[in-house]
């Protein structure tokens, strides 16, 4: 049995690299995009994809989009959402009191000037389509209820994580999230310490898996 000190250890060890000698490094994180305050600048194709999908994952999320022009579809999510409309260009005054910014204008000098500002205040951005000027990605994203699967290329091939994402929604059933429902009711009857808890969860959980291939 490992020890705390083995367990501590083991998960610091660097995970063997690829065929090729390299791997995906990024952090993934799950956002609470409704205590957020985010920002697109752009009002063309990509920024309403982007508001497309980030609306669909977090319908309760606070953005504001600033643009000179928008499409009649970004004007009909904006109803939908929380989601403010500013007909500008974009002007470094914007960034106040934000937390994340997707600049998806088809502009390159903006794209970066937009990129810049950020950096010097600390806020996370994405420059769509291109990787060099990005603090984060947005992948692929699969959501059964209370589950969701996040899916990261690095940014090489969005394609890729389309196609992950729609075999992730067909192969994980819809009723997962009874499963998770019902492992959270179990979890509060378990008694023990947190290490206790987890190892009764993985015993149980290790058992339905084996079942299912049964």
């Amino acid at each position: 049995m490992l020890t705390k000190d083995d367990k501590i250890n083991n998960s610091s060890s660097v995970p063997p690299l690829g065929a090729e000698g390299a791997r995906n490094n990024l952090y993934p994180i799950f956002l609470k995009a409704k205590n957020l305050n985010v920002l697109i600048v752009g009002g063309g194709f990509v920024a309403e994809e982007k508001l497309t999908f980030l609306l669909k994952s977090s319908p309760d999320a606070c953005v504001t989009i600033v643009s000179p022009m928008f499409r009649e579809g970004t004007k009909e999510l904006a109803k939908k959402g929380c989601v403010s409309l500013v007909e500008d260009k974009y002007k470094k005054r914007y960034l106040k009191g934000k937390h994340i910014v997707i600049a998806t204008t088809n502009v390159p000098e903006v794209n970066v000037k937009v990129h810049k500002h950020c950096r010097k205040r600390s806020i996370l951005v994405n420059v769509a389509d291109n990787p060099p000027y990005c603090d984060f990605y947005m992948g692929g994203i699969v959501t059964k209820g209370n589950v969701k699967v996040a899916i990261s290329t690095n940014g090489k091939s969005p394609t890729t994580a389309k196609r992950l994402r729609q075999f992730f929604e067909d192969v994980i059933p819809e009723n997962v999230d009874d499963l998770v429902k019902n492992l959270n009711e179990y979890r509060k009857t378990i008694k023990g310490d947190f290490e206790e808890k987890v190892e009764t969860l993985n015993e149980f959980t290790k058992g339905l898996v084996e079942k299912r291939k049964l």
